[in-house]
């Protein structure tokens, strides 16, 4: 957390030093006839701002820059998906009559775990300054998790459940010339109903674009940008689920299969060390999953993070007028692929 705060400190005062230098308040001295764009560009400097966000509006239109509304309420769908890491599995049983705390387990091998997930949210931001936006984030979704496990048997698992999510973050923007850099930093706590603590993911977005501006309808353009997304996850995860819900119907119809796998492993390959740890959790689960029994509840502990913490983006906003907007982005390269859609709404204030 205090490298990613570091990190995050260092590129909003590099973006408020390109916000600091840029040159756009355009002037056209030499221009005989002015297109509508000229015009409007020259006619916010004689805009009195009389309100109250962003500080420093004033100044910001006398230099020329047409800066948005300063509140807004933003809709946003994302889907995504990539691959996780899991270490230091731990497990435990509990059922009427048995009930096994948390277990270290360090002898499971995963194979490739996969997360899939969507989520909608709202998004009230505010412009405190010209370059720089707070805002807070409020919202569910669905998330489905596949778990492939290699050692000390193959078996598959799947698990989908509802979220929560709330958090807050900042973005800081500005620019060189005819291309805008922005800085995007936000800290999210998403509740999954089957976790018992909710998981803090960080997120990091970093977008270099330009806008084009339609000549008879200054305030109508449209941004296209490139860019890359960090995203880090508390890596401490634990919770219980029941034996049904954790094993699709596939897993039950080959029970036998598995039970066997399992009895196989432990007779011919288990060190005695593993024994002890499997006589004290694995069998005693693996003994549910024999007697087919569902309502028993398994209760797990691991370390859990993203597969790749980078991935590039792109992305386009068209804007309708000042007020309404419609955003598109896409993590096309790396592990990690995403897409979000957005509706963005902004007023005066």
């Amino acid at each position: 957390m205090k490298k990613f705060l570091v990190r995050t400190t260092y590129c909003l005062i590099l973006f408020l030093f390109f916000f600091g230098i840029k040159n756009a308040s355009a002037q056209y001295a030499n221009t005989r006839i002015k297109s509508k764009h000229e015009v409007y560009t020259d006619s916010l400097k004689q805009v009195e701002y009389n309100y109250i966000f962003p500080i420093l509006g004033q100044g910001a239109y006398r230099k020329g820059f047409d800066i948005p509304y300063p509140a807004g309420l933003m809709a946003n769908y994302m889907w995504m998906k990539q691959n996780l890491l899991f270490d230091n599995m731990q497990l435990g049983l509990k059922t009427d009559n048995i009930d096994i705390p948390l277990t270290p387990v360090d002898f499971i091998e995963f194979g490739d775990n996969l997360n899939t997930s969507y989520a909608y949210n709202v998004r009230p931001d505010l412009w405190i300054l010209p370059f720089l936006n707070v805002y807070g984030i409020f919202g569910g979704g669905q998330s489905k998790t596949e778990v492939n496990l290699n050692a000390p048997i193959p078996l598959y698992s799947k698990v989908e459940q509802g979220l929560t999510t709330a958090g807050f973050g900042i973005l800081a923007a500005g620019g060189i010339g005819p291309v805008w850099f922005s800085v995007d930093a936000n800290w999210t706590w998403s509740k999954p109903q089957l976790l018992d603590k909710p998981v803090r993911v960080n997120v990091l977005g970093i977008r270099v674009g330009h806008t084009f501006v339609f000549k008879n309808k200054p305030d109508r353009n449209f941004a296209l940008w490139v860019g890359a997304m960090s995203m880090q996850m508390n890596s401490e995860t634990s919770g219980e689920i029941k034996l049904i819900d954790a094993l699709p119907p596939e897993a039950w119809e080959r029970k036998d299969e598995i039970v066997l796998n399992y009895y196989d492993w432990y007779e011919n390959e288990a060190t005695p060390p593993q024994k002890i740890v499997a006589d004290k959790v694995l069998t005693p689960i693996v003994e549910r999953i024999d007697a087919a029994d569902g309502e028993s509840i398994i209760r797990y502990g691991m370390d859990k993070q993203v597969m790749d913490r980078w991935n590039g983006t792109i992305g386009g906003q068209f804007q309708l007028n000042k007020r309404w907007m419609l955003r598109s982005e896409a993590g096309l390269l790396g592990n990690r692929k995403s897409f979000l859609i957005s509706v963005n709404y902004r007023f005066l204030l």
